[in-house]
């Protein structure tokens, strides 16, 4: 990975910061994202300590804030003329309904708003820098979902993990449409079920304490069987930086292997929509 630019959301912990550390082991210069200074900072210098590498830059975004996505897709843009790997990572899960500055039911925006604004905006970037790759850590959770356009925002009924699972679906659907997209530019866009990660889902604190609680235990008394976060990064770095998938695209992985998503998620019909949707959300540059 010398010579090779990444950018990775949801860098200062969990899946994020381990494939920061991974990467930047392999020789890549690694964009760090994340939303609090303060646990960015300690997740930079951890990265740096660990991979050896001084060429990890740490910049701050609230991924619910469209203009944040904005604001970091541009200062990316002024330090860097190119990009090789894209790894929208950040995500949450919120129990209770709650909207973003721009009026968006918050899961949805941060899962998936968020890395489709992001990813349509370092576009340019990413074919300067072609070959290059998207990584977009998407869920198992989108099995059992489909996308509800009447209520996006969720006006009409709320529930944490369908909220969740759907903006997981939107995230295979965006990948799919995207790699239609982008096909014959030199740039591939995959993703990826990361396996169920000892992490801080479901932490986050706008979560009610019990709730927080729950999650607390359930990863801790699930510890022996639950994947660690540098287990549950593997397939990130896999897409990110294998020669074996050099080329490869619109594909959904596990454990670094190719295998099929839900039925629901390939409806051409559907993720055109949501691509339109999307746009008109975000009021995001059509991808060429």
């Amino acid at each position: 990975m010398d010579g090779r630019t990444c950018l990775i959301t949801g860098a200062s912990r969990g899946i994020g910061l381990e494939a920061a550390v991974a990467l930047a082991g392999l020789g890549a210069g690694v964009t760090m994202v994340a939303r609090d200074p303060a646990r960015g900072a300690a997740a930079l210098a951890e990265v740096k300590r660990r991979s050896g590498s001084e060429i990890v830059e740490l910049m701050i975004a609230d991924l619910a804030s469209l203009q944040a996505v904005r604001q970091l897709a541009g200062e990316f843009r002024a330090l860097h003329r190119e990009l090789h790997v894209l790894v929208n990572n950040a995500g949450a899960y919120n129990a209770q309904r709650s909207l973003t500055p721009d009026g968006y039911e918050t899961t949805f925006a941060v899962n998936h708003l968020a890395p489709f604004l992001l990813t349509n905006l370092l576009l340019d970037a990413l074919k300067a820098g072609a070959p290059s790759r998207i990584v977009n850590v998407a869920s198992g959770a989108h099995r059992r979902a489909t996308i509800d356009f009447a209520d996006l925002n969720c006006e009409r009924s709320y529930a944490g993990f369908r909220t969740y699972g759907q903006s997981k679906l939107a995230n295979v659907l965006f990948t799919y449409e995207l790699a239609r997209r982008l096909q014959g530019t030199g740039v591939t866009a995959n993703c990826l079920h990361p396996g169920v990660v000892t992490t801080g889902f479901g932490k986050n604190s706008n979560n009610p304490r019990p709730v927080r609680a729950f999650m607390s235990l359930f990863h801790t008394l699930g510890r022996p069987f639950l994947k660690s976060p540098a287990q549950g990064a593997a397939t990130v770095v896999y897409l990110a930086s294998s020669p074996a998938v050099e080329g490869v695209s619109g594909r959904y992985f596990a454990d670094s292997k190719a295998v099929p998503s839900s039925a629901a998620s390939y409806d051409e019909v559907v993720a055109r929509r949501l691509w339109q949707v999307s746009e008109e959300m975000t009021q995001a540059p059509p991808a060429a």
